[in-house]
């Protein structure tokens, strides 16, 4: 049970941030020749998650990816993705990656992307459907998943 709660969202990205900092510890080719754009890139991440994160409190219902959602969020970011937390977590990814000036850690998207569609973005997709039936169908054929 403690799993739950230790497998969420933000701890697997903070595992792939600790992860590419290890590498680039070893190989830094950029040196910090691009530390402001990652930040940028990081800093636009976060108030993505904010701006989520207010349409989820408007619609009062949970954020928590394992828990049973009582309203479908349609407003504010939902209305361009279906995931914009997810997606602000893979931009804030790339941005550590160009912050620490190693080009190559870039390749720890592609893991983390695998984690995030099977550990959250799939199940969530289930139990959304599953909750919300015919109106989160109807959403899903609206708006991306992605962008």
């Amino acid at each position: 049970m403690i799993f739950r709660w230790i497998n969420l969202p933000p701890v697997w990205l903070f595992a792939f941030m600790g992860l590419a900092w290890w590498i680039a510890q070893f190989y830094a080719p950029l040196g910090d020749g691009l530390l402001w754009v990652g930040r940028a890139l990081i800093g636009a991440s976060l108030l993505l998650i904010i701006w989520a994160a207010l349409a989820f409190h408007r619609a009062r219902t949970t954020i928590i990816p394992h828990l049973e959602p009582n309203a479908l969020v349609e407003t504010g970011p939902y209305r361009y993705s279906r995931n914009p937390i997810y997606v602000a977590d893979l931009a804030i990814l790339a941005g550590w990656c160009i912050s620490l000036g190693n080009p190559f850690a870039l390749g720890l998207l592609f893991p983390f992307y695998a984690v995030l569609l099977g550990f959250f973005i799939r199940p969530e997709e289930e139990r959304l459907k599953t909750h919300l039936g015919q109106h989160y169908v109807d959403y899903c054929a609206r708006v991306r998943r992605w962008i």
